[in-house]
Protein backbone atom coordinates (compact mmCIF):
# COMPACT_ATOMS: atom_id res chain seq x y z
CA UNK A 1 0.00 0.00 0.00
CA UNK A 2 2.81 2.43 0.90
CA UNK A 3 4.43 1.66 -2.44
CA UNK A 4 1.18 2.46 -4.28
CA UNK A 5 0.74 5.70 -2.35
CA UNK A 6 4.33 6.70 -3.15
CA UNK A 7 3.78 6.06 -6.87
CA UNK A 8 0.56 8.06 -6.74
CA UNK A 9 2.35 10.98 -5.10
CA UNK A 10 5.06 10.96 -7.76
CA UNK A 11 2.51 10.83 -10.58
CA UNK A 12 0.53 13.67 -9.00
CA UNK A 13 3.68 15.77 -8.62
CA UNK A 14 4.62 15.23 -12.28
CA UNK A 15 1.06 16.02 -13.35
CA UNK A 16 1.00 19.29 -11.40
CA UNK A 17 4.46 20.20 -12.69
CA UNK A 18 3.34 19.59 -16.26
CA UNK A 19 0.26 21.76 -15.76
CA UNK A 20 2.31 24.60 -14.30
CA UNK A 21 4.92 24.33 -17.06
CA UNK A 22 2.20 24.27 -19.72
CA UNK A 23 0.47 27.31 -18.28
CA UNK A 24 3.72 29.20 -18.19
CA UNK A 25 4.50 28.17 -21.76
CA UNK A 26 1.13 29.55 -22.85
CA UNK A 27 1.32 32.66 -20.68
CA UNK A 28 1.03 35.80 -22.75
CA UNK A 29 0.15 38.36 -20.10
CA UNK A 30 1.20 39.45 -16.65
CA UNK A 31 -1.91 38.00 -15.03
CA UNK A 32 -1.17 34.42 -16.01
CA UNK A 33 2.49 34.75 -15.07
CA UNK A 34 1.45 36.11 -11.70
CA UNK A 35 -0.86 33.13 -11.17
CA UNK A 36 1.94 30.73 -12.09
CA UNK A 37 4.34 32.48 -9.71
CA UNK A 38 1.82 32.28 -6.87
CA UNK A 39 1.31 28.54 -7.45
CA UNK A 40 5.04 27.90 -7.08
CA UNK A 41 5.47 30.31 -4.13
CA UNK A 42 4.33 27.78 -1.51
CA UNK A 43 5.02 29.99 1.55
CA UNK A 44 3.60 33.12 -0.13
CA UNK A 45 6.58 35.29 0.78
CA UNK A 46 6.78 36.87 -2.67
CA UNK A 47 9.98 35.10 -3.72
CA UNK A 48 10.95 31.63 -4.88
CA UNK A 49 13.53 29.56 -3.03
CA UNK A 50 15.55 26.79 -4.69
CA UNK A 51 13.38 24.29 -2.79
CA UNK A 52 10.15 25.75 -4.20
CA UNK A 53 11.54 25.79 -7.74
CA UNK A 54 12.90 22.25 -7.28
CA UNK A 55 9.37 20.91 -6.74
CA UNK A 56 8.70 21.53 -10.44
CA UNK A 57 11.42 19.84 -12.49
CA UNK A 58 10.41 21.46 -15.82
CA UNK A 59 11.06 24.90 -14.27
CA UNK A 60 14.37 24.18 -12.59
CA UNK A 61 16.50 24.59 -15.71
CA UNK A 62 14.31 27.27 -17.26
CA UNK A 63 14.93 29.51 -14.25
CA UNK A 64 18.70 29.08 -14.26
CA UNK A 65 20.29 32.52 -14.08
CA UNK A 66 17.02 34.19 -13.06
CA UNK A 67 18.47 35.34 -9.71
CA UNK A 68 19.91 38.58 -11.12
CA UNK A 69 20.85 40.20 -7.81
CA UNK A 70 22.42 37.06 -6.34
CA UNK A 71 20.34 37.00 -3.13
CA UNK A 72 19.52 33.30 -3.48
CA UNK A 73 15.87 33.86 -4.40
CA UNK A 74 13.89 34.56 -7.57
CA UNK A 75 11.58 37.55 -7.27
CA UNK A 76 8.36 37.95 -9.25
CA UNK A 77 10.08 40.43 -11.57
CA UNK A 78 13.04 38.10 -12.13
CA UNK A 79 10.62 35.23 -12.73
CA UNK A 80 8.65 37.16 -15.36
CA UNK A 81 11.82 38.34 -17.08
CA UNK A 82 13.34 34.86 -17.34
CA UNK A 83 10.13 33.18 -18.49
CA UNK A 84 9.68 35.87 -21.13
CA UNK A 85 13.16 35.08 -22.44
CA UNK A 86 12.37 31.36 -22.61
CA UNK A 87 9.03 31.74 -24.33
CA UNK A 88 9.55 34.80 -26.45
CA UNK A 89 7.17 34.66 -29.41
CA UNK A 90 8.82 35.98 -32.54
CA UNK A 91 7.20 37.35 -35.66
CA UNK A 92 8.73 36.06 -38.91
CA UNK A 93 11.28 38.39 -40.45
CA UNK A 94 12.84 38.66 -43.89
CA UNK A 95 14.68 41.95 -43.36
CA UNK A 96 18.18 42.77 -42.29
CA UNK A 97 19.55 41.13 -39.16
CA UNK A 98 20.12 43.21 -36.04
CA UNK A 99 21.26 42.30 -32.53
CA UNK A 100 18.83 40.10 -30.61
CA UNK A 101 16.38 37.32 -31.46
CA UNK A 102 14.60 36.83 -34.77
CA UNK A 103 12.63 34.18 -36.62
CA UNK A 104 13.36 33.82 -40.32
CA UNK A 105 11.23 32.08 -42.93
CA UNK A 106 12.53 30.81 -46.26
CA UNK A 107 10.83 29.07 -49.16
CA UNK A 108 12.37 26.01 -50.81
CA UNK A 109 10.21 25.14 -53.79
CA UNK A 110 6.73 24.78 -52.35
CA UNK A 111 7.98 24.16 -48.82
CA UNK A 112 8.32 26.78 -46.11
CA UNK A 113 11.17 26.30 -43.63
CA UNK A 114 12.17 28.32 -40.59
CA UNK A 115 15.17 29.01 -38.43
CA UNK A 116 15.66 30.99 -35.26
CA UNK A 117 18.54 33.43 -35.03
CA UNK A 118 20.49 34.93 -32.16
CA UNK A 119 22.78 37.86 -32.99
CA UNK A 120 24.90 39.10 -30.06
CA UNK A 121 24.69 42.62 -28.72
CA UNK A 122 28.10 43.28 -30.26
CA UNK A 123 26.85 42.46 -33.76
CA UNK A 124 27.54 45.16 -36.33
CA UNK A 125 26.59 45.10 -39.99
CA UNK A 126 29.92 46.78 -40.65
CA UNK A 127 31.96 43.77 -39.53
CA UNK A 128 32.00 40.19 -40.90
CA UNK A 129 30.71 37.90 -38.15
CA UNK A 130 31.20 34.16 -37.62
CA UNK A 131 28.17 31.85 -37.54
CA UNK A 132 27.43 28.59 -35.74
CA UNK A 133 24.51 26.51 -37.03
CA UNK A 134 23.08 24.56 -34.07
CA UNK A 135 20.86 21.56 -34.90
CA UNK A 136 18.45 20.41 -32.20
CA UNK A 137 18.03 16.77 -31.24
CA UNK A 138 15.33 14.41 -32.47
CA UNK A 139 11.95 15.31 -31.00
CA UNK A 140 13.17 18.79 -30.08
CA UNK A 141 13.04 22.28 -31.53
CA UNK A 142 15.21 25.42 -31.49
CA UNK A 143 13.81 26.49 -28.13
CA UNK A 144 14.93 23.25 -26.48
CA UNK A 145 18.32 23.60 -28.17
CA UNK A 146 18.77 27.11 -26.82
CA UNK A 147 17.94 25.85 -23.33
CA UNK A 148 20.15 22.78 -23.26
CA UNK A 149 23.22 24.16 -25.08
CA UNK A 150 23.81 27.57 -23.54
CA UNK A 151 25.06 28.75 -26.94
CA UNK A 152 23.32 32.13 -26.71
CA UNK A 153 25.41 32.97 -23.66
CA UNK A 154 28.59 31.88 -25.45
CA UNK A 155 27.51 33.95 -28.46
CA UNK A 156 27.34 37.07 -26.30
CA UNK A 157 30.76 36.35 -24.85
CA UNK A 158 32.54 35.49 -28.11
CA UNK A 159 30.59 37.56 -30.64
CA UNK A 160 29.25 34.98 -33.10
CA UNK A 161 25.75 34.55 -34.56
CA UNK A 162 23.83 31.34 -33.79
CA UNK A 163 21.30 29.92 -36.28
CA UNK A 164 18.88 27.30 -34.93
CA UNK A 165 17.06 25.47 -37.76
CA UNK A 166 13.65 23.89 -37.22
CA UNK A 167 13.47 20.24 -38.22
CA UNK A 168 10.35 18.63 -39.70
CA UNK A 169 7.41 16.85 -38.10
CA UNK A 170 3.65 16.47 -38.02
CA UNK A 171 3.53 19.43 -35.63
CA UNK A 172 5.61 22.31 -37.04
CA UNK A 173 6.75 23.49 -33.62
CA UNK A 174 7.72 20.38 -31.67
CA UNK A 175 8.69 16.73 -32.04
CA UNK A 176 10.94 17.63 -34.97
CA UNK A 177 13.72 15.68 -36.70
CA UNK A 178 16.37 16.17 -39.39
CA UNK A 179 17.23 13.86 -42.26
CA UNK A 180 20.90 13.21 -41.55
CA UNK A 181 21.34 10.71 -44.37
CA UNK A 182 20.64 7.56 -42.36
CA UNK A 183 18.42 8.94 -39.61
CA UNK A 184 16.04 10.16 -38.20
CA UNK A 185 12.28 9.76 -37.78
CA UNK A 186 9.78 11.84 -39.73
CA UNK A 187 12.38 13.74 -41.77
CA UNK A 188 14.19 10.59 -42.88
CA UNK A 189 10.98 8.63 -43.54
CA UNK A 190 9.53 11.45 -45.65
CA UNK A 191 12.77 12.03 -47.56
CA UNK A 192 13.03 15.67 -46.46
CA UNK A 193 15.94 17.41 -48.22
CA UNK A 194 17.58 19.07 -45.23
CA UNK A 195 20.78 19.72 -47.17
CA UNK A 196 18.81 21.98 -49.52
CA UNK A 197 17.32 23.63 -46.42
CA UNK A 198 20.73 24.38 -44.90
CA UNK A 199 22.01 25.68 -48.23
CA UNK A 200 19.02 28.01 -48.47
CA UNK A 201 19.45 29.04 -44.83
CA UNK A 202 23.03 30.08 -45.51
CA UNK A 203 22.01 31.98 -48.64
CA UNK A 204 19.32 33.83 -46.69
CA UNK A 205 21.63 34.62 -43.79
CA UNK A 206 24.41 35.88 -46.04
CA UNK A 207 21.93 38.25 -47.71
CA UNK A 208 20.55 39.52 -44.41
CA UNK A 209 23.70 39.77 -42.27
CA UNK A 210 27.39 40.51 -42.64
CA UNK A 211 28.54 36.90 -42.36
CA UNK A 212 32.18 35.86 -42.53
CA UNK A 213 31.97 33.16 -45.23
CA UNK A 214 35.20 31.57 -44.00
CA UNK A 215 33.91 31.09 -40.46
CA UNK A 216 30.63 29.18 -40.76
CA UNK A 217 30.55 26.23 -38.36
CA UNK A 218 28.04 23.60 -37.26
CA UNK A 219 27.18 21.69 -34.11
CA UNK A 220 24.23 19.70 -32.80
CA UNK A 221 23.12 17.13 -30.26
CA UNK A 222 21.99 13.57 -31.08
CA UNK A 223 19.98 13.76 -34.34
CA UNK A 224 21.45 17.26 -34.56
CA UNK A 225 24.96 15.79 -34.34
CA UNK A 226 24.05 13.33 -37.08
CA UNK A 227 22.87 16.26 -39.22
CA UNK A 228 26.12 18.09 -38.45
CA UNK A 229 28.11 15.27 -39.99
CA UNK A 230 25.81 15.23 -43.01
CA UNK A 231 26.25 18.94 -43.79
CA UNK A 232 30.03 18.62 -43.36
CA UNK A 233 30.08 15.96 -46.06
CA UNK A 234 27.57 17.56 -48.42
CA UNK A 235 28.34 21.27 -47.90
CA UNK A 236 32.07 21.15 -47.17
CA UNK A 237 32.66 24.14 -49.47
CA UNK A 238 30.71 26.29 -46.99
CA UNK A 239 31.11 24.60 -43.57
CA UNK A 240 34.55 25.35 -42.10
CA UNK A 241 34.51 22.89 -39.15
CA UNK A 242 32.03 20.91 -37.06
CA UNK A 243 31.50 19.79 -33.47
CA UNK A 244 28.83 17.06 -33.20
CA UNK A 245 27.73 16.00 -29.72
CA UNK A 246 26.28 12.57 -28.87
CA UNK A 247 25.40 11.94 -32.50
CA UNK A 248 27.44 9.70 -34.84
CA UNK A 249 27.75 9.89 -38.61
CA UNK A 250 24.84 7.81 -39.91
CA UNK A 251 25.94 7.40 -43.52
CA UNK A 252 28.20 4.54 -44.62
CA UNK A 253 30.92 6.96 -45.69
CA UNK A 254 31.61 10.67 -46.17
CA UNK A 255 32.72 12.47 -49.31
CA UNK A 256 33.64 16.09 -48.57
CA UNK A 257 35.06 18.23 -51.38
CA UNK A 258 37.64 19.57 -48.93
CA UNK A 259 38.92 18.51 -45.49
CA UNK A 260 36.57 19.51 -42.67
CA UNK A 261 38.05 19.55 -39.13
CA UNK A 262 35.92 17.58 -36.65
CA UNK A 263 35.59 17.73 -32.86
CA UNK A 264 33.25 14.98 -31.64
CA UNK A 265 31.95 14.84 -28.04
CA UNK A 266 30.49 11.55 -26.77
CA UNK A 267 29.89 9.87 -23.42
CA UNK A 268 30.72 6.20 -22.92
CA UNK A 269 27.61 5.93 -20.75
CA UNK A 270 25.29 7.30 -23.44
CA UNK A 271 22.28 4.98 -23.43
CA UNK A 272 20.36 6.72 -26.23
CA UNK A 273 23.09 6.83 -28.90
CA UNK A 274 25.52 4.19 -27.58
CA UNK A 275 29.24 4.93 -27.89
CA UNK A 276 29.85 1.54 -29.53
CA UNK A 277 26.77 1.70 -31.72
CA UNK A 278 23.55 -0.30 -31.73
CA UNK A 279 20.00 0.48 -30.65
CA UNK A 280 19.67 2.92 -27.80
CA UNK A 281 17.07 2.84 -25.05
CA UNK A 282 15.03 5.54 -26.73
CA UNK A 283 11.63 6.68 -25.58
CA UNK A 284 9.50 4.08 -23.75
CA UNK A 285 6.73 4.94 -26.22
CA UNK A 286 8.82 3.81 -29.21
CA UNK A 287 9.13 0.02 -29.76
CA UNK A 288 12.71 -1.22 -29.91
CA UNK A 289 12.42 -2.34 -33.54
CA UNK A 290 11.55 1.24 -34.56
CA UNK A 291 14.58 2.75 -32.84
CA UNK A 292 17.53 3.57 -35.09
CA UNK A 293 20.55 1.28 -35.27
CA UNK A 294 23.27 3.81 -34.51
CA UNK A 295 26.74 3.66 -35.99
CA UNK A 296 29.60 3.67 -33.51
CA UNK A 297 31.73 6.66 -32.64
CA UNK A 298 34.66 4.70 -34.09
CA UNK A 299 32.88 4.57 -37.47
CA UNK A 300 32.57 8.36 -37.49
CA UNK A 301 36.17 8.99 -36.45
CA UNK A 302 37.72 6.47 -38.86
CA UNK A 303 35.85 7.89 -41.85
CA UNK A 304 36.81 11.48 -41.12
CA UNK A 305 40.43 10.67 -40.26
CA UNK A 306 40.65 9.10 -43.71
CA UNK A 307 38.73 11.87 -45.49
CA UNK A 308 40.89 14.59 -43.88
CA UNK A 309 44.15 12.73 -44.52
CA UNK A 310 45.10 12.68 -40.83
CA UNK A 311 47.67 10.46 -39.11
CA UNK A 312 46.14 7.05 -38.30
CA UNK A 313 47.27 7.11 -34.64
CA UNK A 314 46.01 9.77 -32.20
CA UNK A 315 47.76 11.77 -29.52
CA UNK A 316 45.93 10.91 -26.29
CA UNK A 317 45.59 13.28 -23.31
CA UNK A 318 43.66 12.84 -20.06
CA UNK A 319 42.07 16.16 -19.11
CA UNK A 320 41.98 17.40 -15.48
CA UNK A 321 39.27 16.03 -13.20
CA UNK A 322 38.16 19.43 -11.93
CA UNK A 323 34.53 18.70 -11.10
CA UNK A 324 35.01 15.32 -9.33
CA UNK A 325 31.64 14.29 -10.74
CA UNK A 326 32.45 10.63 -11.39
CA UNK A 327 33.33 11.30 -15.01
CA UNK A 328 36.73 11.65 -16.65
CA UNK A 329 37.49 13.24 -20.00
CA UNK A 330 40.06 12.04 -22.54
CA UNK A 331 41.02 14.02 -25.63
CA UNK A 332 42.26 12.08 -28.68
CA UNK A 333 43.70 14.08 -31.57
CA UNK A 334 44.34 12.76 -35.06
CA UNK A 335 46.44 15.55 -36.59
CA UNK A 336 48.52 16.16 -39.67
CA UNK A 337 45.59 16.37 -42.06
CA UNK A 338 45.41 18.19 -45.37
CA UNK A 339 45.43 21.98 -44.97
CA UNK A 340 45.96 21.53 -41.22
CA UNK A 341 42.75 19.56 -40.70
CA UNK A 342 42.41 17.36 -37.62
CA UNK A 343 39.88 15.07 -36.01
CA UNK A 344 39.39 15.33 -32.24
CA UNK A 345 37.40 12.98 -30.03
CA UNK A 346 36.37 14.24 -26.59
CA UNK A 347 35.52 10.98 -24.83
CA UNK A 348 33.63 11.34 -21.54
CA UNK A 349 33.91 8.28 -19.35
CA UNK A 350 30.43 7.51 -17.89
CA UNK A 351 29.01 10.59 -19.62
CA UNK A 352 25.43 10.50 -20.87
CA UNK A 353 23.48 11.83 -23.84
CA UNK A 354 24.24 15.36 -22.76
CA UNK A 355 25.94 18.67 -23.55
CA UNK A 356 29.20 18.82 -21.54
CA UNK A 357 29.32 21.82 -19.25
CA UNK A 358 25.52 22.21 -19.19
CA UNK A 359 23.10 20.58 -16.78
CA UNK A 360 20.85 18.06 -18.56
CA UNK A 361 17.26 19.21 -19.07
CA UNK A 362 15.90 15.71 -18.40
CA UNK A 363 17.10 12.82 -16.23
CA UNK A 364 16.55 10.38 -19.11
CA UNK A 365 19.57 11.91 -20.86
CA UNK A 366 21.99 10.74 -18.18
CA UNK A 367 24.90 12.57 -16.56
CA UNK A 368 26.66 15.66 -17.90
CA UNK A 369 30.24 16.37 -16.89
CA UNK A 370 31.29 19.77 -15.62
CA UNK A 371 34.98 18.98 -16.11
CA UNK A 372 34.81 20.70 -19.48
CA UNK A 373 32.66 23.16 -21.38
CA UNK A 374 31.74 21.91 -24.85
CA UNK A 375 31.01 25.50 -25.83
CA UNK A 376 34.47 26.71 -24.82
CA UNK A 377 36.30 23.78 -26.42
CA UNK A 378 34.39 23.91 -29.69
CA UNK A 379 34.79 27.68 -30.00
CA UNK A 380 38.55 27.41 -29.48
CA UNK A 381 38.57 24.63 -32.09
CA UNK A 382 36.52 26.67 -34.55
CA UNK A 383 38.84 29.66 -34.19
CA UNK A 384 41.78 27.42 -35.18
CA UNK A 385 40.00 26.19 -38.30
CA UNK A 386 38.54 28.84 -40.59
CA UNK A 387 37.68 27.64 -44.09
CA UNK A 388 40.78 27.50 -46.29
CA UNK A 389 39.95 27.99 -49.96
Amino acid sequence: MKYIIRIGAVVLSLFVAAIVARRIALAQDGGRLTQAFERIDADHDGKLSSEEIGRFAPLKDRLQGADENGDGFVSAREFRSKIAQNYQRLEPSTGRVSAGESLRVINIGESERRYRLHAPKSYSAAKPTPVIIAFHGGGGNPESMIQLSGLNEKSEEAGFIVAYPYGSGRNPDRGLTFNGGGCCGYAKNRGVDDIAFVRALLDDLERAANVDPNRIFATGLSNGGIMTYHVASELSERIAAIAPIAGPMMTDSCDPKRPVPVMHFHGTGDELAPFNGGRGKGSPRVPEFLRPEFNSVEHSIENWVKANGCHPEPIVERLPDNAHDGMRVTRKVWGGGENGAEVVLIEIQNGGHTWPGQKPISAILGESTMDISANDLMWDFFQKHPLKR
